[in-house]
């Protein structure tokens, strides 16, 4: 598995260094240093193979996390073990950035003693290692027996996110669908590419050992049960979103390691033990009818060689009685701009000369409406007679929906040792759309 972690400054000095086999030599510190950090040309590829050598890499701000290994190892998983030690790194102190790691190295040193044995990845959840690494070291004289038999419990048991004896005076369930809507978009009108990648993120704070179950219309699960079952809703929840679809189709999805997968195969039900906190419980993209939530329509007319005129209306496609926040329209300019006029019966525009662009911000926008914005475009004569290329039009948003249709269905909690039922959670369930890279051409 890995045979070496490195953690570098911008200047190529090693922070922290383990190795865990002996084939991985203090050359290979340097090697990663000349032919990475110091490269003349910028690295893009995160693996580099450098005398039958790989080292998988990931930069955080100013620091570089390094996996050495002369082994074939799985890529996706040494990338899934770095990307969870900066997870864990980040909820112990904060910012990853060099003052913290220098502050933070004994601690760091006791973290990798814990998730990783002779280089395999072990126990790598935070909650499990926060009860037995704190800020100060590692809790040794000062526990008891009983407190070590359950840190053991916790970490070579089966349910290692969650420990045991956890009470609270009110049982509640808080769970986020939160989407990214990606469009590009065609003058015209059509679509050119789009898609959905969505998280659901949950914040369970319940007492015991409850095991929940998880519903969605997902479509396979509707064909499976048909039109019987499952009408539960999620307690107090905007379960109407912006959307009248009855299923979705997921593309493909990720779960966390809670989540009992094969059921999900079986009976394509999410059922799992919550850690307590918060945690992504999952992640899936989505590709076929997608709601968008603006329809962007652009005309831009070139009056001779040093005048331009655009014309935007945003539409917006959602119910009438949701309201859309944090609009941004970002309208290009051609780089020989001199002054710009623009007029908007909503909102406030600004031409942002630093930027080549037209910014144009709403705070809200109720559903079924449509707005407009006017520019008048100057441009210095120039002798350059290649076409301005016109890069299309950005716009960001929130929506209170989601945009690939899903809705949650049913959210139920079983405590069997401890006397409170379904009914007894109060669960909280919201929808929040926003915008990825959403444009559309001009």
């Amino acid at each position: 598995m890995i045979g070496g972690l490195f953690i570098y400054n911008h200047k190529g000095e090693v922070l922290i260094s383990r190795v865990y086999r002996d084939d991985i030599g203090r050359n290979a510190v340097d090697a990663f240093r000349v032919n990475v950090i110091h490269a003349r040309q910028q690295v893009r590829s995160p693996v580099t193979n450098i005398a039958r050598t790989s080292f998988f890499h990931v930069k955080r701000s100013n620091i570089w996390l390094a996996a050495v290994t002369k082994q074939n190892v799985n890529a996706a998983m040494v990338f899934e073990f770095l990307y969870k030690m900066c997870d864990v790194m980040t909820a112990y102190f904060g910012k990853i950035s060099e003052e913290n790691i220098k502050n933070n190295f004994v601690l760091i040193y006791e973290l990798l003693d814990e998730i990783l044995d002779f280089g395999y990845p072990q126990n790598s959840e935070t909650g499990a290692l926060k009860t037995f690494i704190t800020q100060q070291g590692i809790k040794g004289q000062h526990q008891t027996k009983e407190e070590q038999s359950q840190i053991t419990s916790q970490v070579t048991g089966q349910i290692g996110w969650r420990r045991e004896g956890i009470k609270y005076r009110r049982n509640e369930l808080f769970l986020d669908v939160l989407e990214s809507v990606n469009l590009l978009m065609s003058p015209q009108g059509q679509v050119l590419s789009a898609h959905v990648s969505g998280r659901v993120v949950m914040k369970s704070y319940l007492s015991g050992m409850p095991e929940c179950k998880f519903g969605m219309n997902d479509k396979i699960v509707i064909d499976k049960q048909g039109k019987g079952g499952a009408s539960d809703d999620a307690g107090k929840s905007d379960l109407g979103g912006g959307s009248g679809k009855q299923s979705i189709a997921i593309d493909d999805c990720t779960f966390h390691q809670c989540v009992r997968l094969s059921k999900f195969d079986s009976e394509r039900s999410i059922s799992f033990i919550p850690p307590d906190g918060e945690y992504e419980l999952m992640r899936y993209r989505t590709t076929k009818d997608i709601i968008l939530p603006f329809r962007v329509i652009p005309l831009v007319r070139e009056v001779g060689r040093t005048k331009l005129e655009v014309k935007v209306v945003i539409k917006s496609n959602f119910k009438p009685s949701l309201l859309a926040q944090k609009i941004e329209v970002r309208i290009p300019t051609p780089l020989n701009t001199s002054g710009v006029q623009v007029i908007c019966m909503k909102g406030k525009a600004k031409y942002k000369a630093s930027e080549n662009a037209i910014v144009w911000k709403i705070k809200r926008m109720a559903g079924m409406k449509e707005s407009q914005i006017s520019a008048e475009i100057e441009l210095l004569p120039t002798n350059d007679k290649k076409k301005w290329a016109r890069p299309p039009i950005s716009m960001n948003f929130e929506v209170p929906f989601a945009p690939s249709g899903l809705k949650v269905r049913y959210l139920k909690v079983f405590e069997s040792k401890l006397n409170y039922s379904d009914h007894d959670v109060i669960k909280w369930v919201r929808y929040i759309g926003r915008s990825g890279i959403y444009e559309t051409r001009c």
